[in-house]
């Protein structure tokens, strides 16, 4: 069960900070389709922010504590901190590689909880990978990548 809460906490700390990412991106983006871009990024931080809370309830279903410092959450994530403001076409390239982590995450955690019998964490995950893929979709999309 340690090796799974550890798992999921990975994934926690991955959508933390993919979450402060885009919300910096929103921040700070520029450029003749600003008002989509800046729109677009704050419905993305909106829905991963929703989905920190969820992740760390399930940690905490499990009887562990969430991680809940921002070293920690830096520590435990595959995702890289923005140190720069890139041009909106790169942040797009960066979120894509970046829910692409995630999504790898999931994918592990899920895999998880199945072995493990979790059924009820499976399926929370589960619907965390179709949002994730929706994304995937998305960003794809509004960068003009075919998917």
């Amino acid at each position: 069960m340690e090796e799974l809460v550890n798992k999921l906490k990975e994934c926690l700390a991955d959508t933390f900070v993919l979450y402060m990412k885009v919300h910096g991106y929103h921040w700070n983006v520029i450029g003749p389709d600003f008002p989509q871009y800046h729109e677009f990024f704050a419905d993305l931080y909106e829905e991963l922010h929703g989905a920190t809370d969820d992740i760390a309830e399930q940690i905490r279903q499990l009887d562990s504590f969430a991680p809940g410092s921002l070293s920690r959450m830096i520590e435990l994530s595959s995702i890289e901190e923005a140190d720069a403001i890139p041009v909106a076409s790169k942040m797009f390239t960066n979120l894509i590689a970046d829910n692409e982590t995630v999504l790898g995450c999931l994918v592990e955690c899920y895999e998880m909880a199945e072995a493990q019998k979790e059924y009820g964490l499976s399926n929370f995950v589960q619907d965390r990978i179709t949002a994730h893929k929706k994304h995937h979709w998305m960003l794809k999309a509004t960068a003009g990548m075919k998917s």
